[in-house]
């Protein structure tokens, strides 16, 4: 099987790419146009494998992904390349609308010209499976606010999106949704909750509070860090992307959850404990260096996802718990220095962003 991995040089994207080349007999074409979030070091373990081809392609333009297809003649398709972060797309959400929305507008047809041309046996095992997020759904009562058993996201939960870049993410879904129903284009979506791990690019919580811990910097909690999340390592939702596309039913969606429901200033009170613990300081603790700052606009109060479909159809579970799967993540910065030291020495450079200024 040759899977084309649209954003295969991302966070979650070159995770996926690193599963199905080290646990795999199938083929992979990465395509990407490599901004800034985009680093083909994160790719470094697998890119002289035979059975992996990059191609550095923008998905908003038609001419290169009609010529990709041409040339690969892949059996499935896995979407993420997007624009990802709230705070950037508060500051410029015109990239998020063009990307998000319009590359996948692009992309879309792409497929479903390359997929109009295939034979029937073909048509009928070919995937495009739309890797999404859970912030599509808004967000959820806070136990501040309700007490008692709340409500986790379905796939059923109705899509009331809050950001810049959550509405484009929603609008993308509906695109993919649009394609099957009106072209018979055999697509599948997931939604996923809050991804962490190695090679995140460092202006997403967990790796800006542990560089910034490491920099004696100050690590900055917005509002009172209450904001809860549900947190997946990223190696385990790789995994269940890879389910997804090659067992998944054809219409369905399906959510994918780490069962780690924690507030913010948690996470950043539990790396501050492991940063104590394996790269002590010479005076003091790494929470100290914890400040709070004003929150974002439209900040999402609480995300957590219900991942029973999965489970039951698919037989994925997580395999790391959030304090496993945190200490693997403080250990990988701890051990790749060079990594993120290159990474930082680009455009971004640790400084806050989602003020609502902008671009």
């Amino acid at each position: 099987m040759k899977i084309l991995v649209t954003g295969g040089a991302g966070f979650i994207g070159s995770a996926v790419v690193r599963h199905i080349i080290q646990n795999t007999n199938d083929s992979v074409v990465n395509v990407d146009k490599l901004t800034y979030a985009g680093n083909l070091e994160s790719l470094a373990e697998i890119d002289s494998s035979d059975r992996y081809a990059f191609e550095q392609v923008d998905i908003c333009d038609p001419n290169e992904l009609e010529r990709v297809f041409a040339e690969h003649q892949p059996d499935a398709v896995m979407h993420l390349a997007a624009e990802s972060h709230v705070d950037r797309s508060i500051d410029g959400p015109a990239a998020f609308i063009q990307t998000n929305i319009g590359g996948t507008y692009t992309l879309l047809e792409a497929t479903r010209s390359y997929w109009n041309k295939l034979n029937t046996e073909q048509k009928s095992t070919f995937r495009f499976h739309h890797i999404s997020t859970d912030e599509v759904y808004g967000d959820l009562p806070h136990p501040d606010e309700e007490p008692g058993e709340l409500p986790l996201f379905t796939e059923k939960t109705a899509y009331a999106p809050s950001s810049p870049y959550s509405a484009s993410k929603a609008s993308s879904d509906h695109l993919v949704r649009a394609w099957r129903r009106t072209y018979g284009l055999p697509t599948i979506v997931t939604n996923c909750s809050n991804n962490y791990g190695p090679y995140h690019f460092p202006e997403k919580l967990i790796p800006l509070v542990i560089l910034n811990a490491l920099d004696g910097k100050e690590l900055p909690i917005y509002g009172k860090g209450d904001q809860i999340r549900d947190w997946l390592y990223v190696e385990d939702h790789a995994r269940a992307l890879y389910k997804v596309v090659t067992e998944g039913k054809v219409g369905e969606t399906y959510n994918i959850g780490g069962h780690n429901e924690k507030k913010n200033i948690e996470v950043v009170e539990a790396i501050c404990h492991i940063l104590d613990d394996i790269k002590p300081k010479e005076d003091g603790s790494y929470s100290e260096q914890i400040t709070y700052v004003a929150d974002r606009p439209g900040h999402d109060r609480r995300y957590a996802i219900d991942a029973t479909k999965i489970a039951n159809e698919l037989g994925w579970q997580p395999q790391e718990t959030f304090v496993t799967g945190l200490r693997k993540t403080v250990t990988w910065y701890l051990e790749n220095e060079q990594w993120w030291q290159r990474v930082r020495s680009g455009e971004y450079q640790g400084t806050r962003l989602g003020l609502g200024v902008r671009k």
